[in-house]
């Protein structure tokens, strides 16, 4: 398993050349084709301004041209101009993400709508793109992405997908940390029990892992992991997004909703 193609999302925000300068390291590092997607949307109520449109289209491609000859890497350019009702951005990204091995996004800004641009689509995505789904913070700049790793665990479908579909990035960290964050006093296993098996499913990939255990007692799960994830350097976050209820409705889990919000360090979700 490695990663051969990597879609990254290009738009006008502010913090998209930090998102591409993340894609662009990850594409090095992996020896990665990169392809650049950029969706012209349109507020059907609203007659199109084509000139400004094209403009910033055109500086985005330009942008991405310049950005990935400076790299060395290998690169692809689609711009898809979205015209017909009813098709959602996070559709289009979604289609050209089932032929991607990585989806590199933005977090949602403050006033994304206004581009055209829903305000949950991070969300949209790591659910409907069959693929794992980095989501790069609107604030700061990020030099290195999955050289130390922090992964979130918590046995179960959610975390184990999320874990499978990082292997690659993984396996090209030089630490890996897998946390189990329990916010109720009845914990019972100690860390070595707890992650016993995921940590020996890693170790026969070749994979260095060391596990430890937290008690939330004070601050929710989401602020634990964004905690440890500063005080100790981590430059990437793994963890599962979409659970089932018992009711069987499919909802985004709180500590991903948290993470969406308030992420200070990229965070690999999968579904």
């Amino acid at each position: 398993m490695s990663l051969a193609d990597i879609l990254v999302h290009i738009d006008s925000t502010p913090n998209c050349a930090a998102r591409l300068e993340v894609a662009l390291r990850l594409a090095q590092r992996h020896g990665a084709s990169l392809t650049g997607l950029y969706v012209i949307s349109h507020q059907y109520y609203q007659p199109r301004e084509q000139g400004p449109v094209d403009a910033a289209a055109a500086a985005a491609r330009e942008m991405f041209a310049e950005r990935t000859a400076a790299a060395g890497v290998e690169a692809d350019w689609h711009c898809v101009d979205w015209s017909v009702i009813g098709v959602s951005v996070a559709e289009i990204i979604n289609h050209h993400a089932h032929y991607s091995d990585l989806v590199v996004l933005g977090q949602t800004t403050p006033g994304a709508a206004g581009k055209g641009l829903p305000s949950d689509l991070p969300e949209r995505l790591v659910l409907g793109a069959g693929r794992p789904v980095l989501v790069v913070p609107y604030a700061g700049n990020f030099p290195t992405v999955g050289e130390k790793v922090l992964v979130a665990w918590k046995a179960g479908r959610e975390s184990t997908r999320a874990v499978n579909d990082a292997l690659p990035l993984l396996k090209a960290a030089r630490q890996v940390n897998l946390l189990a964050v329990n916010s109720s006093a009845n914990y019972g296993d100690d860390s070595e029990s707890l992650c016993a098996n995921i940590c020996q499913h890693l170790t026969r990939h070749g994979i260095a892992v060391n596990a430890d255990k937290v008690l939330a007692a004070t601050a929710s799960v989401g602020d634990t992991l964004l905690n440890r994830a500063y005080e100790e350097g981590f430059d990437l976050l793994v963890m599962g997004a979409y659970a089932h209820t018992p009711q069987g409705t499919l909802v985004l889990g709180a500590v991903a909703k948290h993470l969406l919000k308030d992420m200070t360090v990229p965070v690999l979700m999968s579904h």
